[in-house]
């Protein structure tokens, strides 16, 4: 199930600074972070479900690694994403 747009723009409000900086990191590992929420309550229901599972494992990867790129450009910002998001690195 993807986010709702009115959820989207919600998020990127939240942590982007506004509604239509879509391309903000912040914005961007927020909203990865909302839709692998979603995908493991999913899997928890379904756990015979391969394919979304291989989804999930991509959509963590990709988190990661813009995580990674936050972490080396803007360290301060990085460690106040992960304490609001609740992520442990």
């Amino acid at each position: 199930m993807p986010l709702t747009k009115e959820k989207n723009t919600k998020i990127f409000t939240e942590f982007g600074g506004k509604a239509a900086n879509t391309g903000s990191i912040e914005g961007q590992i927020a909203q990865l972070t909302e839709r692998i929420s979603q995908i493991s309550e999913h899997l928890q229901v379904n756990k015979k479900d391969f394919s979304t599972h291989r989804g999930l494992m991509q959509l963590v990867g990709k988190r990661k690694r813009l995580l990674n790129y936050m972490q080396k450009h803007n360290l301060s910002g990085y460690r106040q994403l992960i304490e609001k998001l609740g992520i442990r690195k």
